[in-house]
């Protein structure tokens, strides 16, 4: 299981939550955002994804921001279309640049709306559905998960702390295909200044996640 650490904005703490190696980490680039991300982006180490966090974006400002900072990946979190999504994975075919998708999930979420999404996009991210396109800071009942009818692999968010962590673990257990985990909020001083000791609590646990699931799997 990977770990994605996002919402970064400064460039001390960037380097900071990069010496701990996490899989992603994730800059906003929604102007509304409190952790909206206009700087320079220190130099980390190359097994760390850069991932732009965009909403209802242009083409155009994406692939901008991809050049201007050497993203790895880019995660929609609007209402990016089927169309729109295909034609972004043509523009970065070449790149080899990963696309995920966000869904905002609650208790009526209809999961056959993916559908049409499996083919353009790389991973989906279901985060929890709230007044903001996403950083509410609370988490989503997750035995909705268990009418994920798919095999495409998934970030999870919203309102992810360390006592998360065990529910984590049990969905490590079952058959779905549990990526990622993408935390934010649980982590921070203040809006975009992450809690270095805590980031060391979450990078331990999910390696101790990988190690389990790798048990698990064998």
């Amino acid at each position: 299981m990977k770990l994605k650490i996002c919402g970064m904005k400064y460039p001390d703490n960037i380097l900071e939550v990069g010496a701990l190696l996490p899989d992603y980490m994730g800059f906003i680039f929604w102007e509304k955002s409190s952790r909206y991300f206009d700087g320079v982006i220190p130099d980390l180490p190359k097994s760390i994804k850069k991932v732009g966090v965009f909403v209802n974006a242009t083409q155009e400002e994406i692939l901008e921001k991809i050049v201007k900072y050497d993203l790895q990946a880019v995660q929609l979190h609007g209402q990016e279309s089927v169309e729109f999504c295909l034609d972004l994975r043509e523009n970065l075919k070449q790149a080899q640049i990963e696309i995920i998708k966000v869904f905002s999930v609650d208790d009526t979420f209809d999961f056959e709306v993916l559908k049409p999404f499996e083919a353009v996009c790389d991973y989906f991210l279901f985060d929890t559905k709230g007044k903001l396109p996403g950083g509410n800071g609370t988490t989503f009942d997750w035995k909705v998960l268990e009418k994920y009818p798919s095999s495409k692999p998934f970030f999870l968010s919203g309102g992810i702390g360390m006592e998360e962590m065990e529910a984590v673990k049990e969905i490590l257990k079952t058959n779905l295909p549990l990526y990622a985990i993408d935390v934010n909020s649980k982590f921070e001083i203040e809006p975009g200044l992450k809690n270095i000791e805590l980031c060391k609590n979450i990078r331990r646990d999910a390696l101790q996640c990988i190690s389990t699931d790798n048990k698990i799997k064998k």
